[in-house]
């Protein structure tokens, strides 16, 4: 059975950092490496977005609301991803969540990012 467990979130301060990890399991090595990875969020009331990804290269893409603030890494040995936020802004709020393109219905419980003003 394929599962996401994200953790990592809390409640900062504006222009405070959390690191969020994503370890995945059930999933083969070569389709963990081989495959991208991708991190989304839910603001309340609002859809999820798609936040980053990277892919089995190791290149990452941004959206345009975190460029140069959040950071995407990939161990894949550990079959986990890794979210680094910085410069944190009221507007990051959400549960955040990992997700494997091969398995797009399958979802963690994900992890709370809170950041007061």
């Amino acid at each position: 059975q394929v599962r996401m467990v994200e953790s990592g979130g809390g409640l900062v301060e504006t222009g405070g950092s959390l690191r969020l990890s994503c370890k995945t399991s059930g999933i083969i090595w070569s389709a963990f490496s081989g495959n991208a990875m991708a991190w989304y969020r839910q603001a309340p009331g609002a859809q999820r977005e798609l936040v980053a990804t990277i892919e089995s290269s190791g290149a990452t893409n941004y959206a345009d609301s975190v460029k140069g603030r959040f950071t995407m890494s990939r161990d894949n040995a550990k079959r986990t991803v890794y979210l680094q936020l910085n410069a944190l802004k009221p507007e990051d709020t959400g549960l955040y969540y990992c997700q494997h393109p091969s398995y797009p219905s399958t979802w963690g419980q994900g992890t709370q990012v809170t950041v007061s003003s």
